[in-house]
């Protein structure tokens, strides 16, 4: 197996990296990337095996362990990234577990935004004390609370930025500086911004995390995620649990996501033009009480924004005056828009958060984050902008102001 390999690689841009980043081919030369759907892999001779195993030599073990359609979907990412090193997982939450509990342990402390994805928050916020890792939930926008809330104990900080669903943004080299001073690792879930749009690991993040059943796939098909950072971090902390409590990607789905990939730049340029659109036709009806968007000057945080993000974001949130009521009203009478709680797809997908990926928390909870019951979020498809546009002023229509 041979690798593409060309001197200028590391000056290309996203979108030819997205293309050709990271490519092994076989024997056969094939034009689209292999998919080795294989469980192990044969040694020549026993002190071949041996070797391999003792690390002395290169190659594939245990499809667990890594495979090479794994290997080329961990390259490419790196370097969109700019990482030096990941590890594909089985989903974004296995990512996002991973890249937290691998570098703790008992009487170790968390500092997180309180503003997260449902499941990250029950990680940080459940799991982990289950294990004796003691976790204090902050409002992020502020570096104060941050300050704050360090220990003696604390190793991790832990942000979504922009965040899911009010798309509040966290200042992550603030959070990383404070991160150095006592020696801490910042992990940051980079969804709702992409890799294309902000590169948490040149803001100093030390772990960036992503679901890549998002905007990576884009379409629907599969799950999967990814950890990134560099070698000595994973070496040290990643590469033995990933190893030995499996939430390895299947190969199939990181050959999806290769697939996915290339793409990318293409979809979230159409995905966040059709978003901006959106936001600012909402923003002037009058039965949406609040629209936030990290492309909209009126966006709480423009100014951090200005200096961490070179784009907007495929999301919208806002919020309508009627309520529980409003929202369902609205989303129901959407056509080409579909009510779905997944996101970075092709197609445009609606969520009412406080009865779907924010359900579970309790209502003191939901309100400290801004979801009320008239918040929905929107994720923005590919379609025709005018589609989308049209879509939603048909569906306002059945909705009082």
């Amino acid at each position: 197996m041979t690798q593409s390999s060309n001197s200028s690689s590391k000056s290309w841009r996203p979108a030819t990296k997205l293309v050709h980043g990271g490519t092994l081919r076989s024997q056969y030369g094939e034009m689209s990337e292999a998919i080795y759907l294989t469980q192990g892999f044969v040694y020549d001779t026993s002190e071949a095996a041996e070797a391999r195993f003792k690390g002395e030599t290169d190659g594939f073990i245990y499809a667990r362990y890594g495979s090479p359609t794994n290997d080329m979907f961990e390259k490419r990412m790196c370097m969109l990234e700019g990482a030096e090193d990941a590890r594909a997982t089985a989903s974004g939450m296995a990512a996002v577990t991973a890249a937290i509990l691998c570098q703790l342990k008992a009487g170790d402390h968390i500092v997180a935004a309180r503003a997260l994805f449902g499941s990250c928050r029950w990680v940080v916020e459940t799991l982990a004390p289950k294990y004796g890792i003691d976790c204090t939930l902050v409002d992020g926008r502020f570096m104060e609370n941050w300050e704050k809330a360090i220990t003696p104990n604390t190793k991790v900080f832990f942000l979504e930025s922009p965040t899911n669903p009010t798309l509040e943004v966290v200042d992550i080299a603030g959070v990383a500086k404070l991160a150095n001073q006592i020696g801490a690792k910042v992990v940051v879930d980079n969804v709702f911004a992409t890799p294309l749009f902000q590169k948490p690991l040149e803001l100093g993040a030390h772990i960036v995390v992503y679901s890549a059943t998002k905007h990576i796939d884009g379409q629907g098909r599969c799950l999967g995620g990814v950890v990134l950072s560099d070698k000595a971090w994973i070496d040290e902390n990643l590469h033995d649990y990933f190893r030995h409590t499996g939430p390895a990607m299947s190969p199939f789905n990181a050959w999806t996501l290769l697939k996915g990939v290339e793409t990318l730049p293409l979809r979230v340029k159409q995905q966040t033009e059709n978003a901006s659109k959106i936001a600012d036709f909402l923003a002037e009806q009058k039965q949406v009480a609040k629209v936030i968007y990290p492309g909209r000057k009126d966006h709480p945080q423009a100014d951090i924004i200005a200096k961490q993000m070179t784009g907007g974001s495929t999301l919208v949130c806002f919020e309508l005056k009627g309520g529980k009521e409003a929202a369902f009203k609205l989303q129901n009478a959407l056509d080409v828009v579909t009510i779905s709680n997944n996101l970075g797809d092709t197609r445009s997908l609606i969520t009412h958060p406080a009865t779907t990926t924010h359900k579970n928390l309790s209502d003191e909870a939901r309100a400290e984050l801004g979801i009320s019951d008239g918040t929905v979020r929107l994720s923005a498809g590919i379609e025709d902008s005018q589609d989308l546009l049209e879509d939603f002023a048909r569906a306002l229509s059945h909705v009082s102001a």
